[in-house]
């Protein structure tokens, strides 16, 4: 019987979508293979019905009725899944230039990703949130931090609190938090946080510590830094009692952790220039970002206090960590810290995909990493992250399952964003119009 009302939802959108007069676009995915991603399976010849920027159906090829006028794409053999998110960017603001903005946010989409958490506030981001909900410029749906609470920043628990109220009022998403902040500065961010209702998250200042930082409610911890610090893992093995005690500490607070493991073996010192200055996609970025990045590495390896035997433990220890935190039930939330060095946006996500592996991760769980638990985190602002009804439409064809090789993210047959269908050779073309300026 259960089988049976689902197929009737199924019609039903169909077919509310197929009567409806509408101008907006409707397109249908035909006899896919459909990972939804809130579970692990894969849904076989399936048709997906898109009007406007939603989902309005999903169900078995021959259940679900397609308008006349809708823009088949054929999924035979094919797989469809959610566009994938990176939650932890830094969407260029200020002085950038208009032309390297762009090309960031094309990178992204190009790339599958079709949500940005914006952790490093400029005023300016605003106004391109707005623009690319428009439709007057393509990039992936932005959610962002205001300027960050740091101990430069704010310096007094009042500061804290109008810096607060003026950010919720400004229209920011979140709040970043980053090091330098006292106890009770931070406590006065937090509270006040609550008391307006936006979140919080980013690093843990040294001085308010990981417990303090989940007792007071921050969502989200970047980069495991203050795991490492609570776990005094800095170039020592993991004491595993210790971190199967914040692992519980974590999973009962219901707090979020975005690891950007591949960034830290650039900034510990562990990657080889010569690996790093081989990476193709460098091509896609500003020359003179490339040699400062390269500069910056060169004078890390070149400092005589590196010391890449205790780099290399630390490295280890991020591993351990990461393999528990998702093990033992903490969201994780997929990020990379692009653009940053040697992290090019959207083509990182294929080295932040390679570290998780190799730290134990299984291909569905950092798959949902990237794509359900971020509609999960961000439940209150809209629906996404899965392919089913009502969902936004971002969405990734792909010529091979992604479960069984996570190298198959590359072989995209195109991307949606929000439900505007970009064929591959599109994105290519863009790709090359990028590397072809850069390299004048």
């Amino acid at each position: 019987m259960k089988i049976y009302k689902l197929l009737g939802v199924l019609l039903w959108g169909a077919l509310a979508c197929q009567a409806q007069p509408t101008d907006e676009p409707v397109t249908a995915f035909v006899q896919v293979n459909v990972l939804p991603m809130d579970r692990d399976t894969v849904l076989a010849d399936q048709t997906v019905l898109v009007r406007g920027t939603r989902i309005v159906a999903v169900g078995p090829a021959t259940a679900v009725a397609i308008p006349e006028h809708a823009r088949r794409i054929d999924g035979r053999g094919r797989y469809l899944m959610p566009g994938l998110a990176e939650m932890h960017g830094h969407v260029p603001g200020g002085n950038a230039p208009a032309q390297y903005i762009e090309d960031v946010m094309w990178l992204y989409v190009a790339n599958g990703v079709t949500t940005v958490r914006g952790m490093l506030g400029n005023p300016t981001q605003l106004e391109l949130r707005e623009r690319i909900q428009r439709g007057e410029l393509m990039g992936p749906t932005l959610y962002l931090a205001g300027p960050a609470f740091s101990g430069r920043t704010v310096r007094t628990p009042e500061e804290a609190a109008e810096m607060v109220r003026r950010q919720k009022a400004e229209g920011w998403d979140l709040l970043k938090v980053q090091e330098g902040l006292r106890p009770e500065v931070y406590d006065a961010m937090a509270r006040t946080a609550h008391e307006v209702g936006i979140r919080f998250g980013g690093h843990v200042p040294d001085a308010v510590g990981l417990r303090h930082a989940l007792e007071m409610g921050q969502e989200t911890f970047d980069h495991l830094d203050g795991f490492i610090a609570y776990l005094d893992a800095f170039d020592r093995p993991v004491d595993e009692a210790r971190l199967e005690e914040i692992v519980r500490l974590t999973r009962e607070a219901k707090a979020w952790v975005v690891p950007t493991m591949a960034l830290w073996e650039v900034l510990m010192g562990v990657a080889d220039l010569e690996t790093l200055r081989g990476y193709e996609e460098l091509r896609y970025m500003p020359p003179e970002i490339v040699t400062r990045w390269v500069r910056a590495h060169e004078r890390r390896l070149n400092n005589p206090r590196l010391d890449r035997a205790a780099a290399r433990q630390h490295i280890a220890n991020r591993m351990r960590l990461l393999k528990a935190l998702a093990d033992g039930g903490v969201g994780i939330l997929f990020g990379t810290d692009s653009p940053q060095q040697f992290s090019v946006p959207g083509f990182s996500i294929y080295r932040e995909i390679e570290r998780m592996e190799e730290a134990g991760l299984t291909p569905y769980q950092i798959l949902r990493s990237a794509t359900y638990n971020v509609g999960q985190y961000f439940q209150r602002h809209d629906s996404f992250g899965v392919v089913a009804i009502g969902h936004r439409a971002d969405l990734i064809l792909l010529e091979e399952n992604p479960l069984e090789d996570l190298d198959h993210l590359r072989r995209r047959v195109g991307v949606m964003v929000r439900g505007r269908w970009l064929p591959a050779s599109e994105l290519q073309e863009k790709l090359d119009e990028i590397a072809a300026r850069y390299a004048r």
